[in-house]
């Protein structure tokens, strides 16, 4: 049941203006459309990209993880195909000081089940010392498995930030995709459904009406202080580090350097 308003142009200051029903659908079958061709295209660009060709590289390459050293091979787990998240790295930096962009992405991906039900393993890497790794994805309470790929070159390590695909043929390997800048977002369903929302992100480079809530700057919610608030500051950690046992609140990113 809605209720009709009195005056359907009527529209409060930051708020979508009150129709009815029919008129709402009228509307949103119209953005359907777009929405439509948005996913064929979508459809046609993944087409494309499993037309990509692929490079091959020495998967008996040693990558460190709870077992000590392993050939990158050993991250298939006996399939075919590969996604790993490649995770930025801070090192001697205590949790908090970890990367708040790569959290968001590595905390969207805590079970691989459905992907491992199609033939595909998941894994994450990281340039970080395999002690500190190891302590950090325990805090996190990380299921998926983790690894070292300090000093390995591309592509099975080098530069961090990026999902990356990976075929094996026997003990052939090659490398097939990989993400840059915002690609990421693939993973992350928190922003498609604020992209769902009439507020959508909150971040200043959205393109708004007029009288919306003033946005902030990108990514802005990703970190905070103890209380909740939004901070980038010295008493921020990434916001899934307070639901962790034993998160207390901190006064240092402690930041002494890092190793991308």
């Amino acid at each position: 049941m809605t209720t009709t308003p009195s005056d359907p142009t009527a529209a409060q200051p930051g708020r979508p203006p009150i129709v009815d029903l029919a008129t709402w659908q009228a509307a949103r079958d119209e953005l359907l459309v777009r929405e439509k061709a948005h996913t064929r295209e979508g459809d046609a660009i993944a087409a494309a990209r499993r037309r990509l060709p692929m490079v091959e590289f020495d998967g008996k390459v040693e990558v460190v993880g709870p077992r000590g050293p392993v050939p990158f091979l050993d991250l298939f787990e006996g399939r075919d195909e590969l996604v790993v998240y490649k995770h930025m790295w801070y090192d001697d930096a205590p949790h908090q000081g970890q990367c708040e962009g790569c959290t968001t992405t590595a905390w969207h991906l805590q079970d691989a089940v459905y992907l491992n039900a199609r033939g595909v393993s998941f894994a994450v890497v990281t340039t970080g010392r395999w002690d500190e790794v190891a302590a950090y994805v325990e805090f996190m309470g990380y299921p998926e498995p983790w690894y070292s790929v300090r000093d390995v070159e591309e592509p099975a390590g080098g530069s961090m930030g990026y999902l990356t695909s990976y075929l094996r043929d026997g003990d052939r390997v090659f490398l097939t995709y990989s993400t840059t800048g915002r690609g990421n977002e693939a993973v992350n369903g928190s922003l498609a459904l604020l992209d769902m929302t009439p507020y959508g992100r909150g971040e200043t480079w959205e393109d708004n009406p007029e009288g919306w809530p003033e946005g902030q700057g990108a990514c802005w919610s990703w970190r905070s202080d103890a209380d909740g608030n939004p901070s980038w500051g010295p008493t921020s950690r990434p916001v899934p580090q307070w639901n962790r046992p034993g998160a207390t609140p901190v006064d240092t990113l402690g930041r002494h350097g890092h190793h991308h």
